[in-house]
């Protein structure tokens, strides 16, 4: 692209703060929470993560765009390169944006991808000064302007997110042993793939479906976007679950929904963990784990009622990575497990809740195993 070519486009954080660079991909305003996240690769996959409904993202990887973006086939409803069906940032910040690409299955460029979901880009931004500027004063909201646009601030965690992304419809997956509730808060597709690998019949249903009605062996509450606190339905149909004895698997907001629901409290994080490489300890162990994260709240440790004890926590700051009921069949974990991308070290965690199945329906006398 010549400079005469180019458009500019102004990034103004709510503190007042300006950056300005250029623009790629749609070239439309949007608002939203600027969050930034330090993986060197995914794209394509975080691009996708329902999880950043309403967020302004910025990648502190330098360079962006040199892989382009896959193709999917239409035919397969859990599309292998990306964890939805669509685009859900509301805008791409970086610096450095590679208008070639390479990738053996690249079928398009980011610019054009972008293009096709309406989404705007900005590149030629410091990404490190704004990451620092997060850092120092906290996930701020934003918004990004073209030339020749305007937009007001958005505040997605007044809104419920998860209303936006979850299934609108009861849909089945695989013809397995196991049954499992899926209770879609905004899953990540490389979850399903996960567990239809175990055998399993998914029946996946939206955030607020009354699934007391279902028959099923084990309950899987996934991951999506926002205020947990937002999701009250969710909360009160997770509430009658735990009166049950079968085993419930919870990932990110369904880990902060699940301690909602037996009673703890959750809050926002100053900014947020959204990594490749996140390090987490099982509590009780010395055993440390490398994980893919996103989220912006977190389940306040010290709220855990009777019951209730962490499962993990993170080496970085303490904050809640998990936890688990001392006698039921209840676990779940903060970060993802089934990152797609990686990394897979905590990938052991779908089979314990497989054990856990076992252990319930008389197979397996040794389930509910926090050990690998």
């Amino acid at each position: 692209m010549r400079d005469d070519q180019r458009v500019g486009v102004r990034l103004t954080l709510e503190d007042g703060t300006v950056y300005r660079g250029w623009s790629f991909g749609a070239p439309v305003a949007a608002a939203g929470e600027v969050v930034f996240n330090t993986a060197m690769t995914g794209y394509p996959e975080s691009l996708t993560d329902p999880s950043y409904r309403g967020q302004i993202l910025c990648l502190t990887y330098p360079l962006v765009g040199n892989y382009g973006a896959p193709g999917k086939n239409e035919q397969d409803d859990l599309f292998l390169f990306y964890e939805s069906s669509g685009v859900h940032i509301s805008a791409l910040i970086v610096s450095d944006y590679s208008f070639e690409y390479s990738h053996w299955n690249a079928i398009e460029s980011l610019d054009e991808w972008l293009r096709r979901s309406n989404v705007p880009g900005v590149f030629g931004i410091d990404t490190r000064a704004l990451t620092k500027r997060i850092r120092e004063k906290g996930a701020m909201l934003g918004k990004v302007e073209p030339e020749g646009t305007t937009i007001g601030f958005y505040d997605p965690n007044k809104v419920n997110l998860v209303a936006e992304v979850s299934t609108s419809a009861r849909k089945v997956y695989g013809n397995g042993r196991y049954r499992i509730m899926l209770v879609d808060y905004g899953v990540k597709y490389n979850i399903i793939r996960n567990l239809l690998k175990r055998d399993t019949t998914i029946i996946r249903v939206p955030w607020d479906y009354d699934y007391s009605i279902e028959e099923y062996d084990g309950l899987f509450l996934t991951n999506g976007p926002g205020d947990p606190k937002m999701c009250r339905v969710a909360i009160d149909n997770i509430r009658q679950s735990l009166d049950d004895d079968r085993p419930i698997f919870g990932i990110c907001l369904g880990n902060q929904l699940m301690a909602l629901a037996a009673g703890a409290d959750t809050y926002k994080l100053r900014y947020g963990h959204r990594s490749h490489n996140q390090p987490v300890l099982m509590v009780g162990t010395d055993r440390a784990y490398i994980t893919s994260q996103n989220h912006g709240f977190a389940v306040n440790n010290n709220t855990l009622p009777a019951g209730w004890e962490p499962l993990f926590v993170n080496v970085n700051d303490n904050t809640n990575e998990g936890m688990k009921h001392i006698s039921k069949p209840f676990f779940s974990t903060q970060f993802h497990p089934e990152a797609s991308g990686g990394p897979t070290d905590t990938d052991f965690m779908f089979d314990l809740f497989i054990d856990n199945i076992d252990k319930v329906l008389g197979r397996r006398p040794d389930g509910h195993r926090f050990h690998v």
